[in-house]
């Protein structure tokens, strides 16, 4: 299967596009990582047009850490947002990463057909669809229920 790849923000303004890189960008920062050494952030925007941030937060027992973009997700929900817009994931790396697994049912949770703006450390970007990278996926409709 080959995944589609754009280079494109038409989701999203100009202004949002800049204020997501932005802040994806500086947010990798507060990044809690002392094991990997390997930072990650994630921003969120809303339906709503706010933007919500989260970072990796590792732990000793290494499976107890969280990755950037359930981080974002879950601080959005305990603010009260269900939807959302556009997710965007930064790293320390000179290409762009895709989220795991684990966050890639996450997101689907909340829209099979969002699209993920992927940065780089200089800031370049790729744009891909989640429905691309997790083909075939379960989600509420599976279970018979409309999520609202």
């Amino acid at each position: 299967m080959t995944i589609q790849i754009y280079h494109d923000h038409s989701e999203i303004s100009l202004d949002e596009f800049n204020k997501l890189k932005d802040m994806v960008t500086e947010t990798k920062s507060l990044a809690y990582c002392p094991y990997s050494k390997f930072r990650v952030a994630s921003c969120v925007l809303t339906e709503s047009g706010d933007f919500i941030t989260g970072v990796n937060v590792e732990n000793a027992s290494y499976g107890a850490g969280i990755c950037a973009e359930r981080s974002a997700i879950s601080r959005a929900v305990s603010q009260g947002y269900r939807k959302f817009r556009v997710i965007a994931i930064a790293a320390d790396t000179p290409e762009p990463i895709v989220p795991c697994g684990i966050c890639r049912q996450f997101m689907r949770e909340f829209n099979e057909n969002i699209a993920l703006f992927l940065f780089n450390n200089d800031s370049d970007f790729i744009k891909v669809y989640l429905k691309d990278l997790l083909p075939l996926s379960f989600g509420p409709e599976n279970l018979d229920i409309q999520i609202k």
